[in-house]
């Protein structure tokens, strides 16, 4: 048992890329909101805009894993849902200072949306990961720069079941003409996908590594290419940096153990 949470993994995970990385979220004052908070304050990051309530338990999530090293999760969203857009223009000077937000769909889709709506209006760079999926609105994916679907959140954000047959270039392409400007199709072992403002389309392999657990793989490559992105890497240089934040990633038992520093993730890179 430990610490998880996408916007609290890639939190932590940025900071151990060397960013300066901060946290809006809402927690519980039970054990495990202890648990967060103390977490954050070891790896360096901002918890200023970190919420703490009574009036729900801290969010929890049940982590099912098989033998190939995939995973299944059940989570119970517990204060996230209490995070609200109110809260996120609270922190909207550290938005207006920032080079990139990320943000998550384990909050409500509206507290999402103004996260992004900020993000543009300060023109920092924005991320949304949609996970958990789940169909949106075009208010809100007007509003992002950059969107990391896997294959199957792709076809739930288009309405679609997550093994309909349609074509995944098809499908990324009717998000674009609903306002999302570059999508980034995460495959796991087969790498990414990735769709550029203009319509242009690279595929960018994945790394091959010893697969122990996979739970960490996409919080450690979203927040490597949050961090990338920060960093001014154009986009497909900032996917190859991420995928292998990724594959790092599988290569460990658990999710906190297993997001890389920079200086693991460089040597990782350079010896590609």
């Amino acid at each position: 048992m430990g610490p998880g949470g996408k916007g609290s993994n890639q939190a932590v995970g940025a900071a151990r890329l060397g960013a300066e990385s901060h946290l809006v979220a809402v927690v519980g004052t039970d054990l495990f909101g202890d648990v967060g908070v103390n977490l954050y304050h070891q790896e360096g990051v901002g918890i200023e805009h970190v919420r703490r309530t009574p009036e729900r338990n801290t969010g929890v999530g049940f982590i099912l894993l098989n033998a190939e090293g995939d995973n299944e999760i059940v989570l119970d969203m517990g204060a996230n849902h209490l995070l609200s857009p109110d809260d996120v223009d609270r922190a909207e000077d550290l938005i207006a200072s920032s080079d990139a937000v990320l943000s998550v769909l384990e909050i409500a889709p509206r507290t999402a949306a103004r996260a992004m709506a900020l993000a543009r209006k300060h023109g920092v760079t924005s991320v949304l990961n949609p996970a958990p999926a789940q169909p949106l609105d075009d208010v809100l994916l007007s509003q992002v720069d950059v969107l990391t679907p896997n294959e199957s959140e792709l076809r739930i954000l288009c309405g679609l079941p997550p093994d309909d047959p349609t074509d995944t270039l098809e499908l990324a392409h009717r998000l674009q003409k609903r306002g999302v400007r570059q999508l980034i199709v995460t495959r796991g072992r087969d790498g990414a996908l990735v769709i550029s403002e203009d319509g242009k389309v690279e595929h960018l392999p994945g790394q091959k590594v010893n697969v122990v657990d996979t739970t960490g793989a996409g919080d450690a490559f979203t927040c490597a290419l949050g961090v990338a992105l920060a960093e001014g890497r154009p986009l497909a240089d900032a996917v190859r940096f991420a995928t292998c934040a990724g594959a790092l990633a599988c290569t460990k038992l658990g999710v906190i153990p297993a997001l890389p520093d920079r200086k693991d993730l460089d040597a990782f890179l350079n010896a590609r």
